[in-house]
C-alpha cells in the first residue's frame, strides 16, 4: 500500500514541477517564505512516515494526509497566487446581474434600445464587471441557494433565483476579470435573514446528525464544482444573517418547534455551531486559502450581536472574518455602526471585520426610517452617505471589506408593454446604484473605491 501510495504522491509531485515556487505564508510547511513543489514532498514524506507533526495540516482539518497535499496543490495552480490576501476590498452583491442582462437583451430584440446599463456620461457599458473593476471595484459577492425552484412566486419575483449554474457563471466572470469573489451560502431554498431561516425541502426529513453531513457534503460539492468552472471563492459566508441560528425547520415548522437560537438561551446553539463546523471544514478542505466569514446584522442591538460571536468562541467555531450588515433605514445612523464596530473590534482582536451588505437610496424611502434630512434621497445625498460611511469605517484597520447589496438593480427599458414578460422584480429597489427610470449609474459607485484607496 505504501509502494502505491508513494507512486501516487510521485506523480502528483512530478506534474507539479513545471509550476513556480508561489510567495504565501499559508502552505509554506518548509518555512523557506514560499509555497512549491518541497512543501509537497515534506506533507508526502509525513505521511509515509506516520509522523504526528501538525505543521503540515495545511486544511486545518486537525491531521495530516491527502487533504493537505491537495491544499498545497490548490495554491501553487492558484489563479490568482500574487493576490494580497490581507489587502482591503470593496464591491458589490451583482446576484441579479445575469437575469438583467437577460432581459435587456430580450428588450432590445423587441427593439427597445434604450434598455442597458449606461455610465456618467450616458454611454453603454457592455460589461457591468469588468466596468465596476475600471471603476475601482475588486470584488464582487454572489449568493447561493439549495434549491430556488422552491422557492414561492412571491420570493422568485424578489430576486431568489441563483442555483449552482448561475453562480458558476457569475463567479467565473469575477474571477476573469481578475476581483475577489465572495460566495454567500444562504443554506436555504429561498431568503435567509433574522426571520428567515428554513431547512431546504430536499433536507426536510433529515435529523441534526444526518443535517450535519448533509451541510458539509453539499458545501464541499458546491465548492468543487466552483473551483471546476474556475469561478474559486476567496471569500465564503457560510449562512446569512444567521445571529438566531439557521436551518430552523422546514417551512410550516409551529414557531414553537423552530430551533431558533436566542442570547440568554442555551437551547439548540450546540447544533447550530456544529452545522457551522461542518460547513467550515468543507471551506477549509476544498478552499484553503478561502476566508471564512460569520455573518450577522445586529449592529443596533450589540448585546445579541455579542452574545452571537461570544458562543462562537466558546464552542470552538473555525472562522476568519466577521460580517456586518449595516443599513440606515434600518438600523440607525452612522453611531450605531460606530458603537457595533468598538464592540467587535475590542472583544474579537483576532478577527477581521467586513461590512458585507450595506446600501442607501437614491430616490424614494425605503425602510423604517428616515434620514432624508441628513442624506436627501438624490444621487448626491445617495453619494454623501457613501461618502460618510468610508469615512467612518476607515480608521478600523481590521476592517477589510465593504460591500453595496444589490447594486445592479436598472429596470430601464423594461416598463411599459413590456413589464409583464421582462420585468425582472416584481417591485424596485431604489438604493442600488442605477437609475431605473434612466439607466444611468449614480455618483455613489465611484464613491466606493474611496474605501481602498
Amino acid at each position: 500500500m505504501k509502494n502505491k501510495l508513494k507512486a501516487l504522491f510521485l506523480t502528483i509531485a512530478l506534474a507539479l514541477t513545471s509550476f513556480n515556487a508561489i510567495a504565501a505564508v499559508k502552505g509554506d510547511v518548509n518555512g523557506d517564505g514560499e509555497v512549491g513543489i518541497s512543501d509537497v514532498n515534506v506533507i508526502i514524506n509525513m505521511i509515509l512516515s506516520g509522523d504526528t507533526d501538525l505543521s503540515g495540516d495545511v486544511n486545518g482539518d486537525g491531521e495530516v494526509s491527502i487533504g493537505d497535499v491537495s491544499a498545497v496543490i490548490d495554491l501553487i495552480l492558484s489563479d490568482d497566487p500574487w493576490q494580497d490576501d490581507d489587502a482591503p476590498v470593496v464591491g458589490g452583491d451583482i446576484s441579479m446581474l445575469t437575469k438583467y442582462e437577460a432581459h435587456q437583451q430580450m428588450a432590445l430584440r423587441y427593439g427597445v434600445t434604450t434598455a442597458y446599463y449606461r455610465d456618467i456620461n450616458n454611454q453603454r457599458i457592455n460589461d457591468v464587471i469588468t466596468w465596476t473593476k475600471q471603476q475601482g471595484w475588486n470584488a464582487a459577492r454572489v449568493r447561493l441557494f439549495v434549491n430556488p425552484a422552491n422557492a414561492s412566486t412571491a420570493d422568485v419575483g424578489q430576486g431568489v433565483i441563483q442555483n449552482l449554474d448561475t453562480v458558476k457563471v457569475l463567479g467565473r466572470r469575477i474571477k476573469q476579470a481578475g476581483m475577489k469573489f465572495m460566495l454567500d451560502f444562504h443554506y436555504s431554498d429561498s431568503w435567509a435573514d433574522p426571520v428567515k431561516q428554513f431547512t431546504p425541502a430536499e433536507w426536510a426529513t433529515l435529523d441534526d446528525e444526518a443535517l450535519v453531513q448533509k451541510v458539509y457534503e453539499y458545501t464541499r460539492d458546491c465548492l468543487r464544482a466552483l473551483k471546476a468552472a474556475g469561478a474559486t471563492p476567496d471569500y465564503i459566508q457560510t449562512g446569512n444573517e444567521i445571529s438566531y441560528g439557521m436551518l430552523w425547520g422546514p417551512v410550516g415548522t409551529p414557531t414553537s418547534q423552530l430551533k431558533k437560537c436566542y442570547s440568554g438561551d442555551e437551547a439548540n446553539w450546540e447544533r447550530f455551531a456544529n452545522l457551522l463546523k461542518a460547513a467550515g471544514r468543507a471551506c477549509r478542505e476544498e478552499c484553503p486559502r478561502a476566508k471564512i466569514i460569520l455573518h450577522t446584522e445586529r449592529v443596533a442591538k450589540p448585546s445579541i450581536m455579542l452574545n452571537f460571536y461570544n458562543q462562537m468562541k466558546s464552542k470552538q467555531v473555525d472562522y476568519d472574518i466577521i460580517g456586518l450588515s449595516y443599513y440606515p433605514y434600518f438600523h440607525g445612523d452612522l453611531s450605531v455602526l460606530t458603537n457595533a464596530l468598538n464592540n467587535v473590534a475590542n472583544n474579537y482582536q483576532d478577527k477581521d471585520i467586513m461590512i458585507v451588505e450595506t446600501g442607501y437610496s437614491y430616490h424614494y424611502k425605503v425602510g423604517d426610517m428616515d434620514f432624508s434630512s441628513k442624506w436627501p434621497l438624490t444621487y448626491e445625498g445617495q453619494r454623501q452617505f457613501t461618502e460618510d460611511l468610508i469615512s467612518r469605517i476607515k480608521p478600523y484597520k481590521r476592517l477589510k471589506g465593504l460591500f453595496w447589496w444589490f447594486p445592479e438593480a436598472n429596470e430601464y427599458g423594461l416598463g411599459g408593454n413590456l413589464w409583464s414578460t421582462l420585468h425582472v422584480n416584481d417591485a424596485w429597489y431604489n438604493a442600488g446604484l442605477w437609475d431605473h427610470e434612466t439607466g444611468k449609474v449614480t455618483p455613489a459607485l465611484y464613491e466606493l473605491k474611496n474605501f481602498v484607496q
